[in-house]
């Protein structure tokens, strides 16, 4: 880690007050970020969407759950894959409780994979998670939004790009809207680093003198483990 200066009351309180007008900067800028997502135009979602639930086959406007707006987590666990994706996991564990709030909020949170319900129900057992959870294998649901990938479906794009990895499973949340005659919108998806503001555990890892602490590892998320996995003193 680097060596820090180590300073008196009146230096520390002038820095910490330098740094705060950088930090009000940086939040009027991401308000003003705010606005123009909310702000992008909408796509009427025109194919009919079924999905596999708890409560049996459900389509994409039934997922609101009589809300207006639905938030979709595509979380990775492929059709094959006994267990879902140990960063997906990371992120589920931080808005399990998320749910609740959001509800209050006009706003439903749902977990979308490709694996079959069966699989799903037994991981989230596993991980004594209660948010709703649906398996899209019967549907284009997760092709179309660009988090599954089959070679054969022709081009290949991924946050918004060609694909360059080989991976058939990705990351994402997409955002839709439900208008008062039934019609349904997509407003927005987010992928790779675009998932950061929704990892509650990360930003207090941004506050900690050693940050994150990925430098040097295969790959930024090689630490992470599924929640019953890490070794606990």
């Amino acid at each position: 880690m680097k060596r820090h200066d180590v300073v008196g009351a009146a230096d520390w309180l002038a820095a910490r007050r330098a740094l705060l007008e950088k930090e009000k900067e940086f939040t009027r800028a991401r308000d003003a970020l705010t606005l123009a997502r909310r702000a992008l135009p909408w796509e009427r979602v025109e194919k009919r969407y079924v999905f596999d639930g708890p409560a049996g086959e459900e389509t994409l406007e039934g997922l609101f759950a009589g809300r207006s707006q639905l938030v979709v987590y595509h979380f990775m666990f492929g059709p094959d894959w006994n267990v879902g994706c140990k960063s997906c996991s990371f992120w589920a564990d931080n808005f399990e409780r998320t749910v609740v709030h959001l509800a209050h909020r006009d706003v439903t949170l749902v977990a979308v994979s490709r694996a079959p319900l069966a699989k799903i129900s037994a991981f989230e057992q596993r991980m004594g998670w209660t948010f709703k959870w649906v398996s899209s294998g019967r549907s284009d649901f997760n092709f179309d939004y660009h988090v599954s990938f089959d070679p054969s479906r022709g081009e290949q794009i991924h946050n918004y790009a060609p694909k360059t990895d080989a991976s058939t499973e990705h990351a994402g949340i997409s955002v839709f809207y439900r208008g008062d005659d039934g019609a349904v919108f997509h407003t927005y998806s987010t992928y790779s680093r675009g998932l950061d503001m929704m990892n509650a555990a990360y930003h207090y890892l941004d506050l900690v003198p050693k940050g994150r602490d990925e430098d040097g590892l295969p790959n930024t998320q090689a630490w992470v483990r599924l929640r019953d996995q890490y070794d606990v003193p």
